[in-house]
């Protein structure tokens, strides 16, 4: 029986449209003005139809692109769009991540009224409000994270809302460099938009749409096969987070795995309820690290579409550390739950494939923010980063040393970068030798960053496996812990502090865990 498309013409769009989210990424990190967006590329772009099905993903930071399309769909439930409207959102309970990750969402529209697709873009803003600078502090509700955004125009019939704009601006620090990146996210809408009018005029409406749908078709297929090459069984494990940052004991992440014929459950009953600490996950972070996992599992190239998630359950109970209920804190769910969660469901699936999982990597993302204000111009300054660490050992290769893994795919500030923006001095920065773990293949070795501040200054630290490394496998070491210090005093992974000029930070960030035994 003949297909019911022409398969040349399937991958020529799927390269046009995974292009368009691309060109999007590239628009957005030239005109964006804050370094955490230009250098670090904190940022993911997707096309969605007009269902709000995504359709095409750029390879930007797989824990935005896995939830982005809950984020849409918020949208589209709430707001009735016209052309030229730009919506915006950032809410967490509405398909967000965390409060920094602001996602804007704009339709493409053709013959004046119909819409065709959508064009959506989510950047981490460097600060969006809340009680510490860097909106990544130890809060321990939403309310103290930040300015919250449900669903609102913030572009109405192509003109900006001054009234909604003002607002946002005047709950944030360094309002200007996020001005500038608003900014940047609507006109990466506008560059995305405009290509793929492109597409419909050169190619035709029917058939655009066609092979989108198709792509989604396409995607669900090869995810069902990579499903059914995994053997069926049931398949269980269970990690931790050190701790919430406010009790002082571990958070139980469990998953059991159900694989049957063409199809996954992936279920996390038994994990731990949700916490007071800021790392609570909701649900969007939780289906976005599955989706992450079992595309890493496909052999080969697969479109980034709504069908990867087709044939896979996500069971994530409501109130637990993997899909919180209001008004919890969940800075860091985004950012430290997601790579538990990975590691997590790593650890159960390499029961069912040895030869083909790694052992587990940094799983942290070491966020640091510093803020206060810059002598040099009197203006109030943000800086974000996340540090990189080492990557687990594959079966049949050494782990990566001084990268950022699975959730997150951004790269560092450089020096240079960072010491322009911000009345910062980077001391030192090198990798830790020696502190993957050793195995018949090694784990990658974590990093030093070392940062001092030349102004009084607010700096807060989100990070984790400082109390346990990440995990070997099949006779393979753990990789070392990490460790932090204000000069040299020991400080907690999770907290803020006060900092005098001179002061200075450093993170040893872990590495990974090593695979196999040694000979």
């Amino acid at each position: 029986m003949k297909p019911r498309f022409d398969p040349t013409t399937l991958e020529i769009y799927r390269a046009l449209f995974t292009s368009v989210a691309e060109e999007m990424g590239i628009a957005l990190r030239r005109t964006a003005f804050s370094p955490n967006i230009k250098e670090r590329r904190d940022y993911s772009c997707a096309v969605f139809d007009a269902k709000g099905r995504v359709i095409a993903q750029g390879d930007h930071m797989p824990v935005h692109l896995g939830s982005m399309p809950m984020a849409v769909a918020a949208a589209l439930n709430q707001i009735e769009f016209a052309p030229g409207d730009v919506v915006a959102v950032n809410d967490p309970f509405a398909g967000g991540t965390h409060l920094p990750d602001v996602t804007l969402v704009m339709p493409v529209v053709v013959k004046g009224t119909r819409i065709l697709f959508y064009v959506a873009n989510r950047a981490h803003h460097a600060d969006i409000g809340g009680a510490t600078p860097g909106s990544m502090g130890l809060a321990t509700d939403i309310y103290g994270e930040g300015i919250r955004i449900p669903p609102i125009r913030l572009v109405r019939n192509g003109t900006l809302d001054s009234d909604t704009m003002r607002l946002l601006l005047a709950n944030v620090r360094g309002n200007v460099e996020r001005r500038g990146d608003f900014d940047a996210q609507i006109g990466s809408l506008k560059t995305g938009a405009t290509r793929l009018l492109e597409i419909i005029d050169r190619r035709g409406e029917r058939e655009a749409t066609e092979y989108a749908a198709q792509l989604i078709d396409y995607s669900a297929r090869l995810m069902r096969h990579t499903i059914a090459s995994i053997p069926d069984g049931v398949y269980e494990a269970e990690d931790a987070l050190d701790d919430d940052g406010v009790a002082d004991q571990p958070v139980k992440i469990a998953v059991r795995v159900i694989v049957k014929g063409d199809r996954a459950t992936v279920d996390f009953s038994g994990s731990a309820a949700q916490v007071i600490g800021a790392i609570n996950a909701v649900e969007a972070i939780t289906v976005s690290a599955v989706s992450y996992v079992f595309r890493c599992l496909v052999g080969g190239e697969i479109p980034a579409s709504a069908g990867l998630m087709q044939p896979i359950d996500v069971i994530a109970p409501a109130g637990t550390v993997v899909n919180a209920n209001p008004p919890a804190s969940v800075a860091g769910g985004n950012v430290e739950t997601s790579q538990r969660i990975v590691d997590t469901l790593f650890k159960a699936l390499s029961q069912a494939l040895p030869d083909r999982v790694p052992a587990a990597s940094q799983g942290t993302m070491n966020n640091l923010t510093i803020g206060g204000i810059d002598t040099r111009t009197g203006q109030e300054f943000s800086y974000y980063e996340t540090v990189a660490g080492g990557m687990g050992a594959r079966p049949s290769l050494d782990g990566m040393s001084g990268v950022h893994t699975h959730m997150t795919n951004s790269l560092n500030t450089p020096a240079e970068a960072l010491e322009y923006a911000y009345p910062l001095r980077v001391r030192e920065y090198r990798l830790r030798r020696g502190s993957g773990g050793e195995g018949k293949q090694r784990g990658g070795d974590g990093v030093v960053r070392e940062i001092e501040t030349i102004v009084p200054a607010r700096m807060s630290l989100l990070a984790d496996r400082r109390k346990r490394g990440p995990y070997g496998l099949y006779g393979g070491a753990d990789g070392e812990r990490g460790l932090n210090r204000i000069n040299s005093q020991s400080i907690a992974a999770k907290g803020s502090h006060e900092l005098k000029a001179g002061d200075r930070i450093r993170i040893e960030t872990p590495g990974g865990g090593g695979w196999g035994k040694t000979d």
